[in-house]
């Protein structure tokens, strides 16, 4: 079967890499010109640990890992007046979001048909499979689509309807992007915060460079989301007369090459699939940044979507129910975390008692919801290197 993916962040590679091991052939799609580079770190927690480990990724992945001790949380004279405990933010493993988008695509590569560059312009499905245009590229049919391409999916729309039915804003925007680490921070970071701002720095590989990230609470904005120079007009305007480190970073920001902007904001469907269209990761059920689990959901629901799809023998109907319902609880209590954490976000001057007594919790409540990773198997590598 011929399944075509949208999208090369996390939850795509991975789905390709586990339908290439059950022998489906998938096209991956992608409207970047390459693998993207840059964005914040993403942590991995409980079961999504195991799916790297059977992908045979996480060495690599531990390699990288930043290794963040405590954060520190400055005032706006830059003084420090608390220490954030690592297991607050850091999860169980860590690493940079690029990193980890280059791992899977190298894992991935040597027997994935990758189409940068490109994007789908419209699906029409019959009974023969799904018919594709792209925006670039020639026509073509798949037997399958799946939607792997983020908050703002073009899947979604060309297939469920305008985003609008679908997110939830949780009224906070974020700017992300690559600077130099000036402060010479050493596997660590500095936090700032003021009622209905923050602003936070922390090292990043192996304390070469750093990541910026500001945030501020706001009602949905209307703006392009594809003109860069307005986001940054944007940021600059909400922080112009913010202390700290708060106008280096505007300079910094100004200048970013990798700058991302974009609303903390949950996907809530009450189906991911309709007919052979499927939605997988943030496309279907984004639980938000503030949920701490986005990478982990991608993960795991590219393992079992790909493993219920070989299970039903490439029949989508049952695979897609099945992946559905193993999904959604944990889905659902990753979203309430979500919510929970943007309702908290902008926490004033917390106490050191306080952000103690968070970290005594964490290592039950990062966990939450369990989900049991069947043991699905694999075709044959002579069987699936030659499928299709």
């Amino acid at each position: 079967m011929n399944i075509l993916i949208s999208g090369a962040s996390v939850a795509g590679p991975a789905l390709a890499y586990w339908l290439r091991r059950h022998g489906f052939t998938p096209t991956v799609v992608e409207r970047a010109e390459q693998v993207r580079d840059g964005g914040y770190a993403v942590d991995f927690r409980g079961e999504a640990l195991d799916v790297l480990d059977r992908m045979g990724i996480l060495d690599q992945v531990r390699a990288l890992d930043t290794e963040m001790s405590d954060a520190a949380l400055m005032d706006g004279d830059g003084k420090q007046y608390a220490t954030l405990p690592a297991v607050v933010f850091a999860g169980d493993l860590e690493i940079l979001k690029g990193d980890l988008t280059r791992i899977l695509y190298e894992a991935t590569r040597d027997d994935v048909e990758y189409v940068f560059g490109d994007s789908i312009a419209s699906l029409e499905e019959d009974e023969t499979g799904v018919h594709v245009t792209f925006e670039r590229g020639e026509p073509r049919t798949f037997d399958l689509v799946v939607g792997a391409d983020g908050l703002h999916s073009r899947t979604r729309a060309l297939t469920f309807g305008p985003e609008e039915q679908f997110i939830r804003h949780l009224g906070i925007y974020t700017a992300i992007f690559s600077l130099d680490n000036y402060l010479g921070l050493t596997n660590t970071g500095q936090l700032y915060s003021v009622p209905g701002k923050a602003a936070n720095i922390f090292s990043a590989r192996h304390n070469t460079e750093a990541r910026a990230a500001l945030h501020f609470a706001s009602d949905p904005l209307e703006y392009d989301r594809r003109d860069v120079a307005e986001h940054k007009r944007i940021v600059a305007e909400r922080f112009a007369d913010d202390g700290w480190q708060v106008p280096r970073l505007l300079r910094e920001a100004a200048d970013a090459q990798d700058f991302y902007f974009d609303a903390n904001a949950q996907v809530e469907m009450e189906r991911w699939s309709k007919g052979r269209v499927v939605l997988l990761g943030d496309a279907g059920y984004c639980a938000a940044p503030t949920s701490g689990r986005g990478t982990s959901q991608a993960l795991i629901g590219a393992y079992i979507l790909a493993g219920e799809l070989a299970a039903a023998g490439g029949e989508h109907t049952a695979a897609y129910a099945a992946y559905e319902q193993q999904m959604r609880a944990y889905v659902s209590e990753h979203q309430q975390a979500g919510r929970e954490g943007a309702k908290h976000f902008f926490m004033g001057t917390p106490t050191q008692e306080m952000l103690d007594m968070i970290a005594a919790g964490m290592p039950e409540s990062v966990r939450g919801q369990a989900i049991r990773l069947k043991d699905y198997p694999v075709a044959d590598r002579s069987t699936a290197a030659s499928a299709g």
